[in-house]
């Protein structure tokens, strides 16, 4: 979801130094309520740190 929300075919080989694409809190919020069923937790606030996680080992950076 978070290579379709960017326009992406895959993530950063070198996540760490090589940024591919910025999120927003708000684009993170949105996907985290999509994914939550899929996620292991209950809570919106701990699902969004999974999704944020996520995107920064993609090498997506997300904007606070």
């Amino acid at each position: 979801m978070i290579k379709r929300k960017l326009g992406l075919e895959k993530g950063s080989g070198k996540p760490k130094t090589e940024k591919i694409g910025k999120l927003t809190k708000q684009q993170v919020e949105e996907i985290a309520k999509e994914k939550m069923n899929d996620l292991n937790t209950d809570t919106l606030a701990q699902a969004i740190k999974i999704v944020a996680g996520t995107a920064r080992s993609m090498g997506v950076d997300v904007e606070n």
